[in-house]
């Protein structure tokens, strides 16, 4: 992926003194809140119709893995998306918050996959599946990682920090009034390696999703 996602400053100072990474809970209360029971919950969700109200705010947490071959039809048609053209990795989506929503899910469960295109040729494409829909963005050419090249982790691999901004391609379901939003993605990507083909990352991404147009 060509520079993707990452964290500002309050989240690069995050880790605790004897240099060990927070926990899920610890890391999660920066942001506070968690999303819905009601969106963690695909068949309450369709039945009701709910629309999730601005700012729509998910965390990107786990290893990124390799995207098996029973993903769905995200139902995409104003977008070409192909999970499985070997260019996307795929991480878990937890919730952080919904504004307006009752905030009773339970922040350690996954409640979607995001798919990022990481493998070469590569390309711009950043996919949120969540129950009740799907989102498909671009990433913008603004923001990037700070420093380029990472801060070395000690332990032969970097953290990347920085913020990205994406536009919203298409959206489907109960996120359609999102379409043509903005996402900020505000990013600490840890490159444990640099094995080839591809390196391993472990993702930690608040994301901002909102209807209103493009900042960049």
């Amino acid at each position: 992926m060509k520079n993707s996602m990452i964290t500002n400053q309050a989240l690069i100072n995050q880790s605790q003194p004897n240099g060990q990474e927070p926990t899920n809970l610890q890391r999660r209360t920066v942001i506070g809140g968690a999303l819905v029971a009601l969106l963690a919950s695909p068949g309450r969700v369709l039945a009701k119709e709910k629309t999730p109200k601005d700012p729509l705010v998910l965390l990107l947490n786990g290893p990124y893995q390799e995207v098996d071959g029973n993903q769905p039809d995200l139902g995409f048609s104003k977008v070409e998306v192909n999970l499985h053209d070997g260019t996307f990795l795929t991480t878990p989506i937890f919730p952080v918050h919904v504004e307006g929503i009752p905030c009773n899910a339970n922040e350690n469960t996954p409640i979607g996959k995001f798919f990022a295109q990481f493998k070469p040729p590569g390309g711009d494409l950043a996919v949120y599946q969540l129950p009740g829909g799907a989102i498909a963005m671009r990433f913008l050419p603004c923001g990037g990682f700070i420093p380029p090249a990472g801060v070395d982790d000690g332990l032969g691999g970097v953290y990347l920090n920085g913020t990205f901004e994406l536009t919203i391609v298409e959206a489907t379901g109960i996120f359609r009034s999102f379409e043509h939003g903005h996402n900020h993605m505000v990013d600490r990507l840890h490159q444990l390696d640099n094995v080839q083909p591809t390196p391993h990352f472990d993702e930690y991404c608040f994301c901002f999703i909102t209807r209103h147009g493009d900042s960049g």
